[in-house]
């Protein structure tokens, strides 16, 4: 007595469709990501530390920590973190303003939060100069208060905040657009305060978008040039940027001490970024939201 064994195909009505990706397979795409990433970034960011080898830790050590450097180091980098600061609180009430609320030339303020991207920061830096100037327009209203701004390290400040502004200002703004207005209403409906609206409903939603902002605004205050440059005065041990320090170091054909300076700027940059990254994914997972 033989048995038969029949083999039972699926039918094709339970075939799933193979979904073809729009980009090439997983390892071309990530091996092309790895590639560009270290051309760009990691080879340039690797031939700075290569060159500093050059010094040697005595001579690095001496290059970084002169009075000149140090007084720089502290004015760039304590700048940007002000500058951060007070990004982030007009940065959210511009943002608030554009997405909240409709009036007048409302498309016109729009497009001038970008005016510091597309403006060319040499041009920033005159304009910002001739208006803070002690004959400028703004300049002659602080001028009998005793406030100067031109040529002193309040003026790098203003100079700062205004590159900075939009990075905070783009980054919430789509947030605040996405973000559901009837839970506020049924926040107001149970009794809450508007104060308690905000600290407790909207605010949480808004911290990674802020956090980030703050992130981009610092990032390019510390590197920035061009717009506080002329602004700053460069009066030694006074309103000296770090990067205007890197510039007289080339110019004195001294490439290893530039690069010392260069990488230090590195690596303090990517520590205050990585500690606000962290942050804000703490945030994110605190209110169970995406970073």
């Amino acid at each position: 007595m033989s048995q038969s064994t029949s083999l039972t195909l699926p039918s094709a009505s339970h075939v799933v469709p193979r979904q073809r990706s729009v980009l090439p397979g997983f390892r071309l795409s990530l091996g092309f990501t790895l590639f560009w990433l270290g051309l760009i970034v990691l080879i340039p960011l690797s031939a700075v530390a290569f060159k500093t080898l050059e010094l040697g830790w005595p001579g690095f050590w001496s290059a970084v920590t002169s009075p000149r450097v140090l007084a720089s180091f502290r004015l760039s980098f304590g700048v940007a973190l002000i500058a951060a600061a007070i990004n982030a609180v007009f940065g959210l009430v511009f943002a608030w303003v554009l997405v909240r609320y409709t009036f007048p030339g409302k498309r016109l303020l729009d497009a001038l939060v970008d005016l510091p991207f597309a403006l060319p920061t040499a041009v920033a830096g005159i304009a910002l100069t001739a208006i803070y100037a002690e004959n400028g327009w703004i300049g002659s209203l602080l001028a009998p208060l005793g406030i100067k701004v031109a040529f002193t390290p309040l003026g790098v400040l203003v100079a700062a905040v205004f590159i900075g502004l939009p990075f905070v200002v783009r980054t919430v703004q789509p947030v605040l657009e996405d973000l559901d207005r009837e839970l506020e209403e049924a926040a107001a409906s149970l009794g809450a305060s508007r104060w308690q609206i905000f600290v407790r409903v909207v605010w949480p939603v808004l911290t990674p978008a802020v956090l980030t902002g703050v992130a981009l605004a610092f990032a390019r205050a510390v590197g920035e040039y061009g717009s506080m440059i002329f602004i700053a005065g460069n009066v030694p041990m006074v309103s000296e940027i770090a990067p205007l320090m890197i510039i007289t170091k080339l110019e004195q054909y001294d490439y290893a001490g530039a690069t010392a300076i260069a990488l230090v700027m590195l690596l303090a940059s990517f520590a205050i970024l990585l500690a606000i990254n962290s942050l804000q994914a703490w945030t994110a997972r605190r209110t169970g939201r995406p970073a």
